[in-house]
């Protein structure tokens, strides 16, 4: 789970890596709430992934039902 966690992060870095040049060069102001929509939406799924890998909150549900096989298997 932790793997996944990670990737996610260092994916949504790498779209901002390669954003950011490009956010200089807007000229409109509807390109300008594009870009600033998206920004948004990237640090609230940097956020969400940190919450997730600090155990703030709960994993997804798909991840947790792995996590209740695994404890069953276990017994």
């Amino acid at each position: 789970m932790k793997t996944n966690i990670i990737l996610r992060l260092l994916l949504v870095a790498f779209f901002i890596y390669i954003a950011w040049p490009r956010i200089p060069q807007s000229s409109s102001s509807l390109e300008f709430l594009f870009w600033g929509c998206w920004l948004l939406f990237a640090f609230v799924f940097i956020a969400a992934n940190f919450a997730t890998l600090l155990k703030m909150s709960r994993p997804p549900v798909m991840e947790q039902e792995g996590i209740n096989k695994k404890k069953l298997r276990s017994h």
